[in-house]
């Protein structure tokens, strides 16, 4: 006799014992082997010291699960629940996984108040925001990352030249110890380098809602050159109108820079449009069309004579490219103006338009990494309140969003190169698979269609080439 539905479709639901041979996970096994190929279990034992654990997995291990996780789908702590009680997830990795109590109680331990007390103690007396230094463990984490690039730059071979995308973006938060941010909300406002030759995050810094972007940009743009093989021979960066700072400016514009790779970096930035440069942009002439086929507006530029503040009367005068932005007939800015002003500094030579649309392309890649690690990953969501443990998030969210990448690159066909991770989930990571052991071996039978099938069979392989290969 025929049961009623229970829902729209004639469908009914009944519970089945739990079968531990399946799981909807099978192609995860992807990201573990990869986090194993760059050798960065190795990186993290050497790099990453905590107080030794007597339970639970290894540091190494650990590491290994944050990043498969959040590849998987993983957006908070709570959610590693679901990936420990997978038993055919832990017999595919030969271990037990991490429990959300593990994960919390070691991004506790990334946090250290002494620094955030020394951090306010040293702020000069007018300001109110502070960037706490960074603790052993969560700057050897930033090491285990710089690991993962020099192993990506081996497999792949390193390119001639290196562009970094250097910006901050918010991260909205709504526990008590957040702070507000100038967009009138809560949260964090951490700073990205990418490199988008390479495709990677190069450098990251936490930090809390209230301090500006434009605040200690230098200290990334540097860890960000070092972070990049040395091989490379042509180095470029690009930002937005947070790093247009004097020390940065100055440190990108010496060739012998202190700290720094030795040589030219070709810059464009986003210029703070201060009063004096607003008004030499007005005065300006010679304009040139740029854009006419946005539907509200038109771009043109022109370039401009000026000198930022304090610049060194021996330096080479930098390029001002200014834009002059004027609204259609029936189309206003918010200001109700209906022309405005901006302006790129450069210190490349070449056309002009050239410059600037080079520049915009930078809303391609750093910006898109944001969405990325906030939207696909689980880097909009902070595990706590405390700045190092949400530091530490961040950055396994930055080596996750790395070691896809390198899957990406390494591993698996090219159409794959622009899928993010919620495609990943969808084609490969999220498919089904059984388990059986027969005798010593492990057999995962993959329930998928065969492109799925043949893309996961083909990476392994290209893996395990690339694995012995290492030794």
């Amino acid at each position: 006799m025929s049961q009623p539905a229970q829902g729209v479709l004639p469908i009914v639901c009944k519970a089945e014992p739990k079968d531990d041979r399946l799981t909807c996970r099978a192609g995860l096994l992807l990201a573990a082997e990869m986090f194993l190929v760059l050798g960065l279990d190795r990186s993290v034992t050497k790099h990453v010291k905590l107080k030794k654990r007597e339970r639970g997995p290894s540091m190494a291990e650990l590491i290994q699960d944050a990043t498969t996780g959040i590849l998987g789908g993983v957006e908070c702590l709570d959610d590693f629940g679901v990936l420990h009680a997978d038993k055919t997830f832990r017999r595919m990795l030969g271990r037990e996984t991490v429990t959300p109590g593990n994960l919390r109680k070691i991004l506790y331990r990334f946090h250290d108040e002494k620094l955030i007390e020394a951090a306010k103690a040293a702020r000069p007396p007018e300001h109110e925001s502070y960037i706490p230094e960074e603790t052993p463990a969560l700057a050897g984490l930033g090491r285990v990352n710089d690991d993962l690039i020099a192993a990506v730059s081996k497999a792949m071979g390193p390119p001639q030249r290196a562009t970094i995308d250097q910006d901050a973006t918010i991260i909205e938060a709504h526990k008590k110890e957040s702070l507000a941010h100038y967009k009138h909300g809560r949260g964090y406002q951490p700073t990205l380098a990418y490199c988008s030759e390479l495709g990677l995050i190069v450098a990251d810094q936490f930090r809390d809602g209230n301090v500006p972007a434009g605040m200690r940009n230098l200290e990334v743009a540097r860890r960000a050159f070092a972070a990049l093989p040395k091989s490379i021979t042509e180095l470029y960066f690009r930002g937005d109108s947070a790093c247009y700072e004097e020390p940065l400016l100055k440190w990108l514009s010496n060739s012998e820079r202190a700290d720094g790779p030795q040589g030219f970096i070709g810059f464009t930035i986003s210029a703070d449009m201060t009063p004096e440069l607003v008004e030499v942009c007005k005065a300006a002439s010679a304009w040139q069309m740029l854009d006419n086929s946005r539907a509200d507006e038109t771009v043109q530029w022109s370039e401009v004579e000026f000198t930022p503040g304090d610049w060194p009367k021996k330096a080479k005068p930098l390029r001002y490219l200014a834009l002059r932005i004027e609204k259609r007939q029936g189309f206003l800015f918010a200001n109700g103006g209906t022309t405005k002003y901006l302006a790129v500094v450069t210190n490349r030579q070449g056309k002009g338009d050239e410059l600037i649309r080079w520049h915009w392309e930078k809303a391609g890649t750093i910006e898109l990494v944001h969405d990325v690690l906030k939207n696909d990953l689980a880097a909009g969501t902070m595990p706590c309140g405390r700045f190092g443990a949400n530091a530490a998030w961040l950055r396994l969210n930055v080596l996750a969003f790395n070691l896809q990448t390198a899957l990406k690159q390494i591993a698996l066909p090219k159409k794959v190169k622009t899928w993010r991770p919620k495609r990943m989930r969808l084609w490969l990571y999220n498919i089904a698979g059984r388990i059986a052991q027969s005798a010593h071996q492990l057999t995962l039978y993959i329930t998928a269609g065969a492109e799925a099938l043949q893309m996961l069979l083909d990476a392994r392989a290209a893996l395990r080439a690339l694995h012995c290969a290492a030794g």
